[in-house]
């Protein structure tokens, strides 16, 4: 029986439209290299156009090869769920969300709403309560900090023991994505500095993960 945890790439903090195009290149040969079950696209925060208009260039790449894109964008003052529909994406990615409720109320049709910045067990377990499809644990702050790695795998654990509702597990490292995947969490994401220079290094985690045997 193989490991079923599956990968999810997370682009840069703050990608603004002068980046976008090479981003869009490095995602497509990304992609292609490995089984990604998501992308979160951390965008620059602008004007509702203007982001609708980044997450239209880069929902066709992440979906054509069966990946569902999941936006970002913690500066931003707007509606994000609008950008997201509007743009073609499949959910948002909210850190230390307030207003979980009323997102996952406006978010349907199958549309994903995932919740990273919980610091505690209680603001993690109040966003599984509120209905999320995914916490994400780890992920480089904005920044460009790096959590505890101990404290990541640890949280990672106790909550993929206890828990029904998915986690993405950040590795920051290419060491962590073993141990991580070891958990039982259903995915290990990437950080960009893992992928974006060099999308082959997808097929290098995909192969670590098949070294993962399964829970």
């Amino acid at each position: 029986m193989s490991n079923s945890t599956r990968l999810a790439l997370l682009g840069p903090h703050g990608l603004d439209a002068a980046g976008t195009e090479a981003f869009v290149s490095a995602l497509r040969a990304a992609c292609a290299a490995g089984d990604v079950a998501a992308v979160i696209l951390r965008l620059a925060a602008t004007d509702e156009r203007g982001l609708t208009a980044q997450v239209k260039q880069v929902a066709p790449v992440a979906q054509d090869y069966g990946a569902a894109l999941v936006v970002a964008c913690p500066g931003f003052t707007g509606d994000l769920a609008t950008v997201a529909i509007r743009g073609g994406a499949d959910g948002i990615h909210v850190d230390k969300p307030r207003d979980l409720q009323d997102l996952r109320g406006r978010l349907r049709d199958g549309r994903i709403l995932g919740v990273g910045g919980t610091e505690t067990k209680h603001t993690a377990m109040e966003a599984g309560e509120a209905g999320v499809d995914y916490v994400m644990f780890g992920g480089l702050y904005p920044d460009g900090a790096a959590p505890d790695a101990e404290t990541v795998l640890a949280r990672v654990s106790w909550w993929a023991e206890i828990f029904e509702t998915p986690c993405i597990a950040v590795a920051a490292s290419a060491d962590a994505i073993g141990p991580l995947s070891e958990t039982g969490a259903e995915f290990v994401g990437l950080e960009s500095g893992l992928w974006l220079a060099d999308p082959a290094a997808v097929g290098q985690a995909q192969q670590a993960l098949a070294q993962v045997p399964a829970r």
